[in-house]
């Protein structure tokens, strides 16, 4: 079985020391792809660097909700410069949260906005964050496109009706770690059979969000973790795994226009 392990932060210096060994690790639990995901410029640059460095690595870039505040047009002209780099493959991770809200409303949707104008015109897919925004995120989201949206939501933690409306914009479903957790992914297990399977992807969203049963012995995720995302979720499915891990491998290839082999 390959997998593709749509959503990472190996930019994150939890990794500083050992990332060779990292993604070593990886390769031997069958992740042959990686999306390392940007949040600010910085953490952008560094991730298309550690794209260029690794076979089968790619990058996004983007200001992440939590960062609005120190977002800039200036900020969104050298991401757009640095999108230009064939490791990128998306814009994003961004959207709105109104959970911890580290940046204020306003500025949240303001730099949304005109991040999804900036994906657009480089023909770019989105990986969005979404958190409390009450419906907003939506709002947007159709105001934007009349149209099917090329993206994914990232690490989904919504209800059934946030669910179906993400279905409804055509967008991809990011499924994490928290699907293997006993209390806390009891709602997205029970969900699960709602997604079609070409339109499911798996990630890690390392170094957080450690699956069962990695989480009982380390607290930093990684991306051979992903692995024990698929299993729950084929477990769930009661789908053949390796039928449904290249169904999957292909959804990430396809969104993200990249070659599978």
């Amino acid at each position: 079985m390959r997998f593709f392990d749509s959503h990472c932060h190996l930019d994150d210096r939890a990794y500083d020391k050992d990332l060779a060994l990292v993604v070593n690790r990886a390769k031997k639990a069958g992740v042959v792809k990686i999306m390392i995901v940007g949040i600010d410029m910085k953490s952008s640059f560094k991730a298309v660097k550690i794209a260029e460095t690794y076979p089968g690595f790619y990058a996004s870039v983007g200001v992440h909700p939590h960062d609005s505040k120190e977002c800039s047009d200036n900020t969104i002209n050298h991401l757009k410069d640095l999108s230009e780099n064939i490791k990128v493959k998306a814009w994003g991770e961004i959207g709105l949260d109104y959970n911890r809200m580290f940046s204020p409303i306003e500025e949240q949707e303001k730099w949304f906005i005109r991040q999804l104008e900036a994906a657009d015109e480089l023909g770019l897919p989105i990986i969005f964050h979404e958190r409390g925004s009450n419906g907003r995120f939506f709002d947007i989201l159709k105001d934007h496109k009349k149209e099917e949206i090329n993206g994914v939501i990232h690490c989904f933690s919504g209800n059934r009706e946030e669910l179906e409306k993400c279905l409804d914009l055509g967008l991809h479903i990011g499924i994490t770690g928290i699907l293997t957790i006993a209390n806390r992914g009891e709602e997205l297990r029970n969900m699960i059979s709602i997604i079609p399977n070409d339109r499911i992807l798996i990630e890690t969203d390392a170094p957080y969000l450690t699956p069962a049963p990695e989480k009982n012995q380390t607290r930093r995720n990684e991306p051979a973790f992903v692995k024990s995302v698929f299993l729950k979720l084929a477990e769930i499915k009661k789908e053949d795994p390796e039928v449904l891990s290249q169904k999957i491998f292909e959804n990430n290839c396809r969104l993200f226009n990249i070659n599978p082999v």
